[in-house]
């Protein structure tokens, strides 16, 4: 298996289970995002400021999406 495709099965299942249990759903998310999109990964080592580096620059481009929606 890839790691792609792993992540996003984890990804998945996790969205529908913390849904079930948190919101009451019973159906999955149509159209919506509970994680957000990308992942980490690496295979020589982890290097903890690339990681702090990655967080952060996901940070701006989950408000910098949240703003696209609203219209900013």
């Amino acid at each position: 298996f890839s790691v792609s495709n792993v992540v996003g099965f984890i990804k998945g299942k996790s969205a529908i289970s913390i849904a079930r249990q948190f919101k009451g759903r019973q159906k999955n998310f149509n159209g919506e995002a509970f994680w957000a999109k990308g992942y980490y990964v690496s295979t020589v080592g982890l290097d903890e400021e690339m990681i702090k580096e990655y967080i952060r620059n996901q940070e701006k481009n989950d408000i910098h999406r949240d703003q696209l929606k609203l219209g900013m």
